[in-house]
């Protein structure tokens, strides 16, 4: 008798990116090794040429690289001038750096809900937590759609304050406005920021980010203030920071851009199938798509309810298929955060949503066997 191979399928992870590397190989081996060749590591010809694409990809007028998405955010609030004691609204359902370079600024951050739906940003909560003190409001693109930016940006006109999107997890999405305007997320408020950490959908090897604007002055400033707070070598307008993205991360960057449309067709290829398998099912939602803009699938990531999040999540663990919870914590819960007034019980949608969300493996290099294995060991605990 013939010995029967035993076929194995690939191990499944959050992000593939080494699956992902493996189809750009030759690309981007080459272009790190012309960097190397060239030995012009910092602020490069590639970061020029990459900062060019980048903004004509994004239609913003100035795209301007920096070390990570924390900086990018940093750098944005510098640049607007905010001062000490200023209040800036944002989510507490995000990531922590959001809130960090709020309080590292001596800003306050004010916590706004989030939409049980989308878990972006609640414009009417926004509204509800305007005092004369909020100078700018920080809408998170969370997990890869857009906020609701048209009615964010009506509050600001209103109330004549700063925008700055926090687009780490949404680059490339699109945002269309009620009369059919449609703008890249991360370009419609004052500043956009974005992060190119690698397990991002447009990332690079190492730290990186960006931050972008369609005003020339405000991109002179966040240039300066990248700069040291210079324009001219050793003479300091501004107080500034050393925020750069190096040559060898663009090279990257470069080739990943040219690809982006094609991730996020992926991406969504992949969440379309996990739409179909949980349909129907009690207990378990599917991502809530917004209206008004596309999704890009940073993650997808359920709502399980009846208190059995944790309990499938470890039954998924046992099939070999990891799942996470963004975010375990929300940040006005964070022991660093304590200082804000705002105790448990104020932002009661986004606290259900801690013990509720879900994320699901979620990349470019999904094929149809894993999504199989995953979607039928997600059914099987619901069976």
């Amino acid at each position: 008798m013939p010995r029967m191979t035993m076929h194995h399928m690939k191990p499944i992870q959050m992000v593939d990116l080494v699956g992902q590397y493996h189809k750009i190989k030759s690309e981007v081996d080459q272009a790190v090794l012309r960097v190397m060749e060239s030995a012009a590591f910092i602020n490069g010809p590639e970061v020029k040429e990459f900062e060019k694409e980048l903004g004509a990809y994004l239609g913003a007028k100035h795209a301007i690289g920096c070390a990570n998405g924390t900086d990018a955010l940093q750098i944005a609030m510098m640049a607007l001038d905010l001062k000490p004691g200023d209040e800036v609204i944002t989510p507490s359902f995000t990531f922590v750096a959001t809130v960090e370079v709020v309080a590292l600024l001596g800003l306050k951050p004010v916590f706004a809900e989030v939409l049980p739906g989308t878990f972006n940003i609640d414009p009417a909560d926004v509204r509800r937590k305007i005092t004369p003190r909020t100078k700018a409001i920080v809408p998170v693109h969370l997990f890869g759609q857009s906020a609701d930016m048209a009615e964010i940006m009506a509050i600001a006109r209103e109330h004549d304050l700063f925008v700055i999107e926090d687009n780490c997890q949404a680059v490339g999405s699109d945002y269309t406005f009620p009369d059919g305007t449609v703008r890249k997320a991360g370009t419609i408020g004052h500043i956009g920021t974005t992060s190119f950490f690698p397990s991002k959908n447009l990332g690079c090897y190492g730290d990186g980010g960006a931050i972008f604007t369609n005003d020339d002055a405000v991109a002179k400033r966040l240039r300066q203030v990248c700069n040291h707070g210079s324009e001219v070598r050793y003479y300091h307008d501004v107080v500034g920071v050393n925020s750069r993205l190096d040559s060898m991360q663009a090279a990257v960057l470069r080739i990943k851009l040219r690809r982006l449309d094609a991730y996020a067709a992926a991406r969504n290829t992949a969440a379309t199938v996990y739409d179909k398998a949980f349909e129907g099912i009690a207990n378990l939602q599917v991502p809530a798509r917004s209206p008004r803009s596309t999704h890009v699938f940073h993650q997808y990531t359920l709502k399980v309810g009846g208190g059995q999040r944790d309990a499938l999540r470890a039954h998924l663990e046992k099939a070999g298929v990891p799942a996470m919870v963004y975010y375990p914590v929300p940040l006005h819960l964070q022991k660093a955060y304590e200082g804000y007034g705002i105790r448990r019980g104020d932002l009661p949608v986004t606290e259900q949503l801690m013990d509720e969300v879900l994320s699901l493996p979620m990349s470019t290099e999904l094929d149809p066997e894993q999504l199989t294995h995953i979607t039928a060991a997600v059914r099987s605990f619901f069976a």
